[in-house]
């Protein structure tokens, strides 16, 4: 039966309040009992009914259990008198999300929330309400499908994610971001001074001038490639994209959200084809330098011999063969020597299937040391070799001897008048990785502000040195590009020189 508050005469304020009420409430109220012969009675089913699951009050009897089995979706009808009967039998809250299929609205979401006691005959009540979830359940589910499409895009994106909340002064970084820098997701990493803290020295003043002309709504986003390390302590290229979501009314960021891009395999790529461009330009210019040197050299003297034939034609009594012909020796003898230069060069540069061989780069310095203490122009030379022996360099066995032969009779050619020469090999490791070999001396160094730009030029002398050739150096740098490697210098005059060989090993 239906309880009806309305018919209690000797009620009717109380009556008047719960009508009011119940008629502002969306729910099913109801208070259903089952007795010891599994008999179920409706003392309360509140008018609602009708409107939630479709039932008039005339249907609330003995067999509306039938009805509501009919009623609810065939998936769900063993869990729903499961969970009835484990309320009844352990006398705990009924509690349930289930579907029904109604005769007009067809499919929809209901949940059961009700208090369940025992009484003295055995008999078990039920006090509780029934809410149609049909719209939180769709919401739910449009909820959950965005979530997965979110997490996909996020799992299957190359960018990791960050999320500034600058009120709080807090970040959040996606799993993608912690694995760029090869953290666990467990490691807590929310302090954006952190993230400072690791980005490289050289790259801070534009990291951070990047993302303060963002906030001063100079740039529409941030954008900005910078180094951070990781916890190898190794360095990777990072992309790094922001823009502010939330301004406080003055303008002033509240909250910052972007992306990190692990961008190192593309920049070192970028970086290695800038460093080819550049050895391209460099070697193109030195091929046009090399082309006036020829033009220019070898016309000279040419010409040379062609005056001194001349001279000879021109002398009928022949009284001055005997010293033109010595001076045709002397330019014969320059001709040759440059000629043997250009044709070392020629074969430098053009040699692509040069031998590379893993060399121990101590035995090779050894080998220089004990080679230089039979030149006989300097007597009390010393050499230090810091060099680990257990090093190897890939590189071509000639070349290094070269290499190291021309800076050692360098350094002992321009050694300083006051000083018995000293020349140190030191061996390190570059920030990027790459093996590199110093050579330092203390001899008379060379003013880099004048002859910076020309010190690996051909034929170019720096020093009023009688031996002096402009070639060794020319020849040495192109055997070490050669070899992909590269050379710088430092110099003070009077103080001495540094070469650096940085090799193209890791």
């Amino acid at each position: 039966m239906v309880f009806d508050l309305y018919e209690n005469e000797d009620c009717l304020e109380v009556n008047n309040f719960y009508k009011k009420l119940f008629a502002e409430m969306p729910d099913l109220l109801f208070q259903f009992v089952i007795d010891n012969d599994n008999n179920y009675s409706f003392p309360l089913v509140s008018k609602s009914a009708d409107e939630i699951f479709e039932l008039t009050s005339e249907m609330f009897s003995n067999d509306i259990k039938l009805i509501i089995y009919e009623r609810v979706f065939p998936q769900d009808r063993e869990m729903f008198f499961e969970s009835l009967v484990k309320a009844k039998k352990e006398i705990v809250p009924w509690e349930i999300e289930f579907r029904a299929v109604l005769p007009k609205k067809g499919l929809r979401w209901f949940k059961i929330s009700s208090k369940t006691e025992s009484s003295q005959d055995g008999s078990v009540s039920f006090y509780g309400h029934v809410s149609d979830i049909t719209e939180l359940k769709d919401k739910e589910e449009k909820l959950r499908i965005s979530e997965e499409r979110f997490q996909f895009a996020l799992d299957a994106s190359t960018a990791g994610i960050w999320d500034w909340d600058m009120v709080t002064n807090n970040v959040f970084y996606s799993s993608l971001s912690l694995k760029i820098l090869e953290l666990d997701s467990a490691d807590i990493f929310d302090d954006p001074e952190r993230w400072d803290k690791i980005v490289h020295p050289d790259d801070l003043p534009k990291y951070y001038s990047d993302i303060q002309e963002h906030f001063d709504n100079k740039i529409p986003y941030y954008e900005n490639y910078h180094r951070v390390m990781t916890s190898s302590g190794n360095y990777k290229w990072i992309l790094d994209r922001g823009k502010v979501i939330k301004r406080d009314e003055n303008g002033k960021p509240l909250r910052v959200i972007g992306t990190h891009t692990d961008v190192s395999l593309q920049k070192e790529k970028e970086l290695e084809l800038l460093k080819t461009m550049k050895l391209y330009s460099e070697q193109n210019s030195r091929l046009v330098n090399f082309s006036h040197i020829v033009s220019h050299n070898l016309n000279t003297q040419a010409g040379n011999i062609k005056s001194i034939l001349d001279f000879i034609d021109a002398d009928i009594e022949k009284q001055t063969v005997s010293e033109m012909l010595e001076h045709l020796r002397t330019v014969s003898n320059d001709l040759n020597d440059t000629i043997s230069n250009l044709t070392q060069i020629v074969k430098t540069q053009s040699n692509i299937n040069i031998a590379v061989v893993p060399l121990k780069l101590c035995e090779y310095i050894e080998k220089t040391i004990s080679t230089i203490k039979g030149y006989d122009k300097q007597k009390n030379v010393t050499m230090v070799n810091n060099v680990p022996k257990y090093l190897t360099i890939n590189f071509n066995p000639a070349y290094m001897e070269s290499v190291l032969l021309n800076f050692a009779t360098n350094a002992i050619k321009y050694a300083h008048p006051d000083r018995d020469p000293v020349i140190v090999f030191d061996f390190s490791i570059e920030q990027d990785g790459h093996k590199s070999l110093k050579i330092t001396d203390n001899g008379l160094g060379i003013d880099l502000k004048v002859y910076g730009e020309l010190l690996f030029g051909m034929y170019k002398t720096f020093h009023k040195h009688q031996e002096a050739r402009g070639i060794g150096l020319y020849i040495t740098r192109n055997q070490i590009e050669a070899m992909k490697g590269s050379i710088s210098v430092e110099s003070e005059v009077g103080v001495g020189t540094s070469f650096k060989i940085t090799f193209n090993d890791l």
